[in-house]
């Protein structure tokens, strides 16, 4: 078998896999469905396979599991009967274990049936303990159950409405456990949903099977998870592939495949490695264009040119690294960008590979203006800041036949550019970026703790990397220079949408060293930028 996918909110990716498609229940149940029918393999085995991998990844956790105590929750369905199955593995491991069925083993059915039926033979040999009761009989976890580790198998994927009574008492008291471990999604969520719906449970450790779901990769949810692998329990991959989901989420092997198709070479010079343009900065922002311009250098690029208005050259010349140019423009008496100042872009942006702009930016009146140079040319543009606020509310449809606008907004400037103040229109964030990328034919970036990613075709990929201090001051800078350089170095030899995902992991994999190293309190975006040559190293070392 495979080996699982660690795609944990605590630990980094670590299997070199790509793209990995996430599933709606529904999918998953036809995935599921089509492994027996189409390719005979039982149901039953699933079922032991998905066992078999929460108890791999258990003592994987905590080490040898003879003698270790463990109390597994079960519900009546089939997630309840993964639990029993896991009961049963886990003494068949030397493990002591308590197993509670919430109801009775006369009323679980198929696959679940099979092996309750198992576990209360075992129960008659002393093998384990085994108790059936109510939830609404449920009375707390006595003393002797401190510092057990729970396993929470009370429901699956197919819970759609909040847990009340009983079952809210227990997932609620669940948490005094030393490690609790989930079982496909913690029990409480919706899998499809990123929100919780009511009372959850919250696991240290969640095992989820063939695919994850909207839950386990995307916040808040996904907080709730823990640690999450993904467990390749038997099912075709193919499956997976053919499955209609369009929601995606990066990994590990994105950012190296990356890195491979842009790897030095014998005949590598500063030309051959590409040439970011980015037009950033004014006279009160010249922070924004350093950082900026300092991030993409940093990538591996070979040129980057800081195009900024003229008040601002030296300051920005003086904050960035000795091997960033700076060039500057015709400015407004203001120190914004003149209409002028275009024409002078236009003749930068002939030597260039990519272009980003906007940090720091201030254009100012200059919104047609903008709009006609990011619309000529065939290179593409990352726009970001004051270049989203200029094109804000945005009606622009590129005309382009593969992506070349890349815009990036945080949540208040995407709001800008879908011209409303609603907030409610980001309740479903990845179908927001979904729409907004097809309809415009654009790549969007929607910045976030989890970075989501939008193309044409209406794909969405979510960033595993990343934190909530990355939403401090200056890393949206950083991000767009991180962008540029590894388009620019991408130009001709890989997809946009590629760069844009490996760009997009690996500054928030910087930001993940950066937090390791300073703490989120205290990490700032200089920090994070720093930070790109450890990530560059660490996806580099195979693992």
């Amino acid at each position: 078998m495979p080996k699982d996918w660690n795609l944990g909110i605590n630990a980094r990716p670590c299997q070199n896999l790509a793209v990995i498609k996430v599933l709606t229940a529904a999918e998953m149940r036809e995935v599921d469905r089509l492994t027996t029918g189409r390719y005979g393999v039982p149901s039953i085995i699933l079922m032991e396979n998905a066992a078999r991998s929460v108890v791999d990844a258990i003592e994987k956790r905590l080490g040898r599991l003879n003698g270790r105590s463990f109390l597994v929750l079960c519900g009546r369905g089939n997630n309840g009967g993964d639990g029993a199955a896991i009961a049963r593995m886990l003494s068949e491991r030397g493990a002591k274990v308590k197993v509670t069925l919430f109801g009775k083993i006369t009323e679980t059915s198929g696959d679940a049936r099979t092996n309750f039926d198992r576990v209360f033979e075992m129960a008659t040999s002393g093998k384990l303990q085994f108790t059936e009761t109510s939830p609404d009989g449920w009375t707390d976890f006595s003393e002797s159950d401190l510092g057990l580790t729970i396993v929470d198998a009370l429901f699956g994927t197919g819970l759609t409405r909040p847990l009340e009574g009983g079952f809210a008492d227990v997932v609620n008291s669940a948490g005094f456990g030393n490690l609790i471990v989930s079982v496909d999604v913690p029990s409480g969520f919706d899998s499809d949903s990123p929100r919780p719906i009511g009372p959850h449970v919250t696991a240290h450790l969640t095992v989820t099977f063939t695919a994850p779901k909207l839950a386990n990769v995307y916040p808040p949810a996904s907080d709730s998870n823990g640690e999450l692998i993904i467990a390749d329990i038997g099912s075709p991959r193919l499956l997976v592939d053919e499955s209609p989901s369009r929601t995606f989420v990066s990994d590990t092997a994105d950012a190296r495949k990356w890195l491979t198709a842009t790897r030095f070479t014998t005949d590598s010079y500063k030309n051959k490695r590409g040439h970011a343009l980015l037009i950033v900065g004014s006279r009160d922002y010249s922070g924004a264009a350093a950082l900026a311009g300092n991030a993409a250098m940093r990538t591996g690029v070979g040129l980057v040119t800081v195009a900024t208005t003229g008040s601002a050259q030296t300051a920005i010349a003086e904050k960035t690294l000795e091997e960033v140019i700076t060039r500057g423009l015709p400015e407004t008496n203001d120190g914004r960008l003149s209409p002028e100042a275009f024409d002078e872009i236009e003749k930068l942006a002939e030597k260039a590979s990519a272009i980003g702009i906007g940090c720091g930016l201030g254009i100012g009146e200059n919104r047609d203006r903008l709009k006609r140079f990011i619309d000529s040319g065939e290179l593409p543009v990352v726009i970001d800041a004051d270049g989203l606020n200029a094109l804000a509310p945005f009606e622009f449809v590129s005309n382009s036949p593969f992506p070349r606008w890349i815009l990036t907004p945080h949540e208040g400037e995407f709001l800008r550019l879908l011209g409303t103040d609603d907030r409610s229109v980001l309740e479903d964030r990845v179908g927001a970026v979904r729409e907004f990328a097809v309809k415009y034919n654009v790549i969007l970036v929607l910045k976030g703790e989890r970075v989501l990613i939008g193309d044409p075709s209406g794909h969405v990929v979510i960033n595993p990397t990343g934190n909530s201090a990355l939403g401090k001051a200056g890393n949206g800078d950083n991000l767009t220079g991180v962008i540029t350089g590894f388009l620019a170095q991408g130009a001709g030899r890989v997809n946009s949408i590629d760069s844009v995902i490996a760009a997009v992991y690996v500054a928030g994999r910087a930001g993940d060293i950066a937090r390791e190293r300073f703490g989120e309190r205290v990490m700032l975006a200089s920090d994070v930028r720093d930070s790109l040559a450890a990530a560059f190293a660490e996806l580099e070392t195979n693992d």
